[in-house]
């Protein structure tokens, strides 16, 4: 799991994330969502991903427009892991990695968003460690990527936080919305 427990968030940064996932485990609403996004600087890509239909919808499925999103996304994740430079005993776990990628599409094409969420957490976990080594499992790996870049660094702190949270969500819109968060963040990666 990435640690993020002990993380000092930037001032700037810190409203958006608490309203996200405040203490306590709880998930906050689809107002914070938004703002998160907008602390990411994804605000407008976001926003057009969920497009005109209603977020809370449970039962939304991705039009057109977001399947070709979502196909972005694949494309943008299956590239990064490749291209990622990792040293000869990680090579497996960059292979591992890339075959895990099928199975979280699924599970978002076919609207399982818990699933997929605890699947993308899994992912996220992976990625970052191809991205940073150790590093990333490290007390302090949030606030290193924070010192890298702002956004990165919330990133991180909310992939930090899924597996958190996840024992708790039982809101199918918003699991929904906080998972594209995510995955529109790593699409503008």
């Amino acid at each position: 799991m990435l640690n993020c427990s002990a993380c000092v968030i930037p001032d700037e940064c810190k409203k958006a994330a608490e309203a996200l996932f405040p203490p306590g485990g709880n998930t906050g609403s689809l107002e914070a969502v938004y703002a998160f996004a907008d602390a990411l600087g994804i605000g407008a890509d976001y926003r057009t991903l969920l497009g005109s239909e209603d977020p809370r919808s449970p039962g939304s499925t991705p039009s057109q427009k977001k399947q070709k999103y979502l196909a972005s996304f694949r494309n943008n994740l299956d590239l990064l892991i490749r291209k990622t430079w990792v040293e000869k005993t990680d090579e497996d776990r960059k292979e591992k990695l890339q075959d895990r990628i099928p199975g979280l599409m699924e599970l978002i094409t076919n609207a399982d968003y818990l699933e997929a969420l605890e699947e993308f957490s899994a992912v996220l976990e992976e990625l970052a460690w191809l991205l940073f080594g150790a590093q990333s499992r490290k007390d302090d790996f949030t606030e290193y990527t924070f010192r890298i870049d702002t956004q990165m660094g919330l990133f991180w702190w909310y992939a930090g936080h899924i597996d958190k949270i996840l024992p708790g969500l039982k809101d199918r819109a918003l699991t929904r919305v906080i998972l594209l968060l995510g995955i529109c963040y790593l699409t503008d990666f």
